[in-house]
């Protein structure tokens, strides 16, 4: 468990830095969150790390009221909670500083055996239909479906998972508070009240953009041992999880799609050029567990 001053600390640096900043997350490691903190504030860190702080003089308050009111939790490196077998790799990518929580479940045991789908948020009703297939009967098998939250191949994920019984996580491009969509509000308390959870590394109350939705595609990929993309058209973000699930080391599956459909051009390149394996149910898709416990 983090002290009183880590956690103060952790709060602080989710507002200062915009992820991914891996200098931020380098000299936090290398001279523990307090410290970094303080020397954020002063502005004598190296100049590499305050190239990465838009915010030295960020205020938690409304962090500090979510957590005392029990809005939402804060998991950090130094809660056994933290999945550090999932967020090793992502050293280079800027890992996380800290990750806000909503649901009851363990981070660490729903990352263990999970599996990420995404795709596009115009997704067909092909699309729709697979997505939902996939994280139906993946979920079956007792298997944590991860997908971002969004319209789309994300939604449907997600509501295969729950019409199951199963679990799901959402990772969002928000603040855990904020329902983005708004539509997915009912959908987002459902994946909480099944005991699924929402994730994010952004602080309570941050609202969405493009920089951030960019950004939460490395979460994506490295929470599961392996991505699986639905529809993708040639400038999709589900092309970014894909790419960097393959940086990470991670199992890269994509669904085929008509050859006349734009929504599934982007895949359908990388099935073309071998860069991802080909997935046309569940029992395509290799669910590698992680280990019990910290590395």
């Amino acid at each position: 468990m983090p002290s009183r001053l880590e956690l103060h600390a952790r709060l602080f640096l989710l507002h200062a830095a915009e992820p991914p900043a891996p200098n931020v997350h380098c000299y936090v490691t290398d001279v523990g969150p307090v410290e970094a903190a303080e020397q954020i504030r002063q502005g004598t860190a190296p100049a590499a790390v305050l190239n990465e702080i838009g915010r030295p003089d960020a205020v938690i308050n409304d962090d500090l009221d979510a957590l005392d009111s029990g809005t939402a939790r804060l998991v950090t490196p130094e809660d056994d909670d933290w999945p550090i077998v999932r967020l090793t790799g992502l050293a280079s990518h800027g890992a996380p500083l800290a990750l806000w929580v909503r649901g009851k479940g363990s981070l660490t045991d729903l990352t263990r055996s999970a599996v990420t789908i995404t795709g596009a948020r115009a997704s067909t009703s092909y699309g729709h239909t697979v997505s939902s297939d996939l994280g139906y009967e993946l979920a079956r098998t007792g298997t944590t479906v991860i997908s971002g939250g969004s319209y789309g191949i994300d939604g449907a994920a997600h509501r295969g998972a729950l019409a199951a019984d199963g679990t799901t996580i959402a990772v969002l491009a928000t603040g855990v508070d904020q329902n983005y969509p708004l539509s997915h509000a009912r959908l987002f308390q459902t994946v909480i009240d099944e005991g699924g959870l929402l994730v994010s590394e952004y602080p309570i109350g941050t609202r969405p953009a493009r920089v951030r939705l960019h950004a939460r595609c490395r979460l994506l990929a490295a929470l599961a041992p392996a991505t699986v993309i639905v529809e993708a058209g040639q400038r999709s973000g589900a092309l970014t999880v894909a790419r960097a699930s393959r940086e990470l080391g991670r199992l890269v599956y994509g669904v085929p799609g008509p050859i006349h459909s734009a929504a599934s051009a982007g895949v359908n390149e990388l099935l073309r050029t071998r860069a991802v394996e080909v997935a046309t149910s569940a029992e395509h898709i290799t669910v590698q567990k992680a280990g019990n416990g910290r590395l």
